[in-house]
């Protein structure tokens, strides 16, 4: 029973410091004095259509040793989920042949933010820049073999 709250309170704290962090992705360093402009909310670009040639290689399911998983689809959807909870979930954009930046509060950040994702060239591991943590291919893209496009198996269970 204590494992499991301390579980939640660390998947909880984690969460809290990255939104606390990704709030603060247009502001300056760790200074106490903020200035003016730190003040201001980030501008969000409109979200661009994304061409599912331009995020193949992300596309699938990639779980993490903290047993939460990203797992993204075609048209560049995705989720971060962990212990049945939802961390983010959102559009991923492709930023270079292998980084994809994350889509904010319904926007595109644009610059430079640390809520993306870098795949390996083998296409079998992703960092994702949030908390410098490598995921592995489970489902989906390269590694995978009978999978669906969106990560799911694509025989029934028990089949």
């Amino acid at each position: 029973m204590r494992t499991r709250a301390v579980s939640r309170l660390g998947c909880a704290a984690l969460v809290a410091l990255l939104a606390a962090g990704a709030a603060g992705c247009g502001g300056g360093g760790g200074d106490a004095k903020k200035s003016e402009g730190d003040a201001r909310p980030v501008k969000l670009a409109p979200l661009p259509k994304v061409d599912p040639a331009a995020v193949k290689g992300l596309v699938g399911r990639w779980d993490g040793a903290g047993k939460d998983y990203f797992q993204f689809k075609a048209d560049g959807t995705g989720v971060w989920k962990k212990e049945g909870q939802t961390l983010w979930s959102g559009l991923a954009i492709p930023d270079g042949r292998s980084r994809f930046r994350f889509s904010w509060q319904g926007g595109d950040p644009k610059g430079s933010n640390y809520w993306g994702a870098t795949v390996s060239e083998d296409g079998r591991k992703m960092t994702f820049s949030g908390t410098g943590q490598t995921y592995t291919r489970t489902s989906g893209g390269k590694a995978a073999k009978g999978a669906a496009p969106d990560g799911e198996p694509t025989t029934p269970k028990g089949h």
